[in-house]
């Protein structure tokens, strides 16, 4: 018990989380201030320590020193603890003219010093200190459909009511947000200001001067009214307005020597996702390839679609291509994704060729391409074996060979098995009502599978892809004795859900295409039911 509880002890100590103070931070609550009002002085470290460990000594030359608050806190976020001790002292300066607030050491760490500005009383403080915006883009010049990234910070030093912050008046281009607002805090002059930042993305259509008028705030805020005579104010709601600079970015046009789709970015690569597992394919086997275009400083819009060529022997099916924009390191990134699925309808060697993407650099001022190199694939015969398909009227004749024997003894199985529950079901029969039993007659007579094998036949012919769908659907619903689902059928053999979704792309392409007769009716013929002798014995059942 005692070597337990020492062990205990022990780890409790050692994770125990060790403080040590590592920052000292000093605001004020604004600037400029005028003779004879107070403002409040902020020192902040991040440790629990003692009221005395500040010495606030070295203010009494230029300031009157008033009322100073300690305060402690600590945060505990996923066993991660914080500590931080707050003096808030009250201060007057005692001239006008600029002042500096010096550097408080505690325990080795040091804040940085603050220049404070004093007016006289009687001259009004800059307002325009407490609310403003800045703006930042990244080209002094661009090229048409060229991305230019414009940035706005709105720097807020009182409390926010409300306000709306509009984006900036730009007449022949394009505009929109990029991204979501961003919600951060900086230190000016020993001031902290709120900063909201908001990123823009502007594309010109036409050559010459852009002109951008700056973006503007216009709200309410709360700032700090004081008294008369008195060393506390109170906070009053005032209506705020301000707008950033006019800016004029000279557009250059499209390069004559460019050769292309036009595209300007900083920088375009492709890149490529490939089953890289498998060296060889088989016919009929589709293969998943994803092509991405990745461009930095341009709009999703911009970017050009990508034509793949394929040889002869080989069949695509694209999926519908992907866009989207983001915003990756402080810097705007587009992306264009298509995904493919190809399909070979023959054995050999293919090689899939180079695809080239031309792009301009800005920087260079010159035409450069994203490549992507040629690949070489393999495609062997398929192991599935597959069955030339007799024209529709030769299904009913008894004489053809292949899987007929099959099919025949299948259906014969199923007749069997019929018969047996007629028989049980009309000894039922007889101990009910006339009328259970005239409605029962009333119910059509079960087709076929060579019926059903006909029907998908005939839709086939008449390359009516909704027919066939159904037909199939009603083929192995009668086969299996239970309705049947595609994705159910799909499911039954590898063949099958190959030839099943080829049906399904062949009724929504856009353009219209002939069914693959063949390679259905060979899915649908190679599908083996499951033997009767491996469940249970329904005709056992049925014995008395």
């Amino acid at each position: 018990m005692v070597i337990r509880t020492f062990f205990s002890l022990l780890l409790f100590i050692i994770a125990a989380p060790v403080f040590a103070l590592s920052q000292v931070q000093a605001t004020i609550d604004r600037n400029p201030i005028v003779t004879g009002e107070y403002f409040v002085l902020d020192i902040i470290a991040d440790d629990d320590l003692n009221a005395g460990a500040l010495d606030t000594s070295v203010l009494l030359d230029d300031f009157i020193v008033g009322r100073t608050s300690v305060g402690r806190s600590t945060k505990m976020v996923n066993f991660d603890t914080t500590k931080e001790t707050r003096w808030q002292v009250l201060l007057s300066p005692k001239s006008a003219g600029n002042v500096t607030i010096p550097a408080f050491n505690i325990k080795g760490i040091s804040s940085k010093p603050i220049t404070l500005k004093v007016i006289p009383q009687g001259s009004p403080a800059d307002e325009v200190q407490n609310v403003f915006i800045k703006i930042n883009n990244n080209a002094s010049e661009a090229y048409v459909g060229q991305l230019i990234t414009y940035k706005v910070k709105l720097y807020l030093a009182v409390e926010l009511q409300r306000g709306v912050l509009s984006a900036p008046v730009i007449e022949g281009a394009q505009i929109k947000q990029i991204g979501e607002d961003k919600d951060g805090s900086e230190i000016i002059d020993g001031r902290r200001f709120r900063v909201i930042e908001r990123t823009y993305g502007i594309i010109a259509d036409l050559p010459g001067e852009l002109v951008i008028n700056g973006a503007s705030f216009s709200g309410d805020v709360l700032v700090e009214a004081p008294r008369r005579g008195g060393m506390f104010g109170f906070n009053e709601s005032r209506p705020m307005q301000t707008e950033a600079e006019r800016e004029v970015i000279q557009i250059n046009p499209t390069p004559p020597s460019y050769q292309g789709k036009w595209l300007v970015s900083d920088i375009a690569v492709l890149k490529e996702t490939w089953p890289d597992d498998i060296s060889e394919f088989e016919v009929g086997s589709p293969i998943t390839r994803t092509i991405s275009l990745i461009a930095s400083n341009t709009d999703d819009t911009s970017l050009p679609d990508i034509d793949i060529p394929l040889a002869d022997g080989l069949k695509s099916y694209p999926e519908k291509p992907l866009r989207q924009t983001f915003v990756r390191d402080n810097q705007v990134v587009s992306q264009y994704s298509i995904t493919t699925a190809i399909v070979p309808t023959k054995p050999g060697t293919y090689t899939l060729p180079e695809i080239n993407v031309p792009w301009w650099n800005p920087h260079l001022k010159k035409q450069q391409f994203a490549t992507l190199p040629a690949r070489t694939i393999n495609v062997v015969g398929s192991t599935t074996a597959t069955t030339d398909i007799p024209p529709a009227d030769t299904f009913s004749a008894v004489q053809d060979s292949g899987y007929w024997p099959l099919l025949s003894a299948v259906l014969a199985v199923l007749w069997l098995i019929t018969l047996v529950l007629w028989r049980k079901a009309a000894s039922i029969n007889r101990t009910l009502p006339q009328s259970n039993q005239d409605n029962k007659n009333l119910k059509t007579p079960r087709k076929t599978a060579t019926t059903g094998l006909n029907a998908i036949i005939h839709a086939c012919d008449r390359n009516d892809s909704s027919a066939a769908i159904i037909a199939v659907q009603a083929y192995f619903s009668e086969r299996l004795g239970k309705l049947m689902t595609l994705t159910q059928i799909s499911g039954l053999s590898e063949q099958l859900a190959f030839a099943m979704n080829k049906l399904q792309a062949d009724k929504y392409s856009n353009k219209p295409q002939a069914i693959d007769k063949k390679s259905l009716m060979d899915a649908i013929l190679a599908y083996q039911q499951p033997p009767l002798d491996n469940k249970k014995s329904i005709i056992a059942e049925l014995n008395p």
